[in-house]
């Protein structure tokens, strides 16, 4: 067990905002919403795996909905502590801890927010490593585990208990109900006892958020490219290195879609990338070339300050460096790809990892 203060919280979410892929929510919102709650209710518990009770009530805590509306629709945090006591209240036992369910801006920085104003510990592990954009896409859905009974929670005071025959169904009826609550909402989701916890979670995401934002920030301190200090720590790649050109960027049945064009500079002058995402990064390809697919990251940088840039922060004009980053073996697996690989969101694509698509460029 550690104390997480407000250093430790704008290093994590600069480290949440590259690991979300472009998704997960605006980590400056999430960032203030989890430095406010320390300052109100002082440092925050963050324990590991292992520090979980088996027979303990783990419920992880969560926002849905697109990207882009959070920019306008900032969440007061009542949502979440909301949807929190309901599905507390519906179980009938005390909730030892939370957790966030994705790597991802204001999902990884809720859970402190949250865990602050309950007095609660924050679990240092996700569902997925990075950030996805349906509820069923977690390792725990792919080990079994429901993600209901679940509860949504609006800014109104609006809130839902779910309760379907499976995760798919959960995503669709919930994704309905939160583009008719404003197009986000707060969720308590997947309540699990601590052994599932350690069995399924993908383990220590929270430490390796904070440790990607501290060698950004002191790299800018010492001089050094932030971005090689980032792949050196990741096992990243880079892909590609241009000047967006053009968005194609739309809010729709509950997501941010779109694609970004990026025309290359430096070694890749004359070619063009093109970025596809829904909520998240999904997609790199230049010209017919495949550089990085789903599920394995792709993440798109600053080239002066190494910073993460969201789906929702593309703007035409920014120079920027694109990198890809192998997913958790988890997401390599058959059920893992059948969820959230490239066929899953209509490309026609087998996937392959990313470094025998390196591999193939040598």
């Amino acid at each position: 067990m550690r104390l997480i203060g407000k250093q430790e919280i704008e290093d994590i979410a600069v480290g949440a905002a590259l690991l979300g892929t472009g998704g997960g929510g605006d980590p400056y919102i999430g960032k203030l919403m989890a430095q406010q709650a320390v300052e109100e209710f002082g440092p925050i518990k963050l324990i590991s795996v292992d520090e979980v009770p088996d027979d303990a009530l783990i419920v992880p805590s969560a926002m849905m909905g697109a990207p882009t509306v959070m920019v306008e629709k900032i969440p007061s945090g009542n949502e979440a502590l909301g949807a929190f006591e309901a599905l507390q209240n519906y179980l009938g036992k005390e909730i030892y801890a939370t957790m966030p369910i994705e790597a991802g801006g204001v999902n990884s920085l809720l859970p402190f927010a949250l865990a602050a104003k309950l007095g609660l510990p924050v679990i240092d592990a996700d569902g997925m490593g990075r950030a996805f954009p349906e509820l069923q896409m977690v390792t725990f859905y792919l080990d079994g585990v429901s993600a209901t009974p679940m509860v949504l929670s609006d800014e109104k005071g609006n809130s839902s208990i779910l309760n379907t025959v499976n995760s798919v169904w959960a995503e669709k009826i919930a994704r309905v109900a939160t583009v008719e609550m404003g197009g986000s909402t707060m969720l308590s989701i997947y309540p699990m006892d601590g052994k599932t916890v350690k069995q399924s979670s993908i383990h220590n995401t929270l430490l390796l958020e904070e440790n990607i934002g501290k060698a950004i920030r002191e790299a800018k301190q010492n001089k050094l490219n932030p971005i090689t200090e980032v792949l050196n720590l990741t096992n990243g790649h880079t892909l590609f290195k241009g000047k967006v050109s053009d968005i194609d960027r739309k809010t729709e049945t509950g997501f941010a879609r779109g694609k970004a064009t990026i025309e290359g500079m430096e070694d890749n002058q004359g070619e063009t990338l093109s970025l596809y995402f829904q909520n998240e990064h999904l997609l790199a390809k230049s010209g017919d070339k495949v550089l990085c697919m789903t599920p394995d990251l792709i993440a798109v940088l600053d080239t002066d300050t190494g910073l993460p840039i969201t789906t929702e922060g593309l703007r035409y004009g920014a120079r920027c460096v694109v990198i890809g980053l192998p997913a958790d073996a988890k997401w390599r697996t058959e059920k893992g790809i059948e969820t959230a690989g490239p066929r899953y969101f209509g490309y026609d694509l087998d996937y392959t990892p990313l470094e025998e698509l390196l591999e193939g460029e040598k």
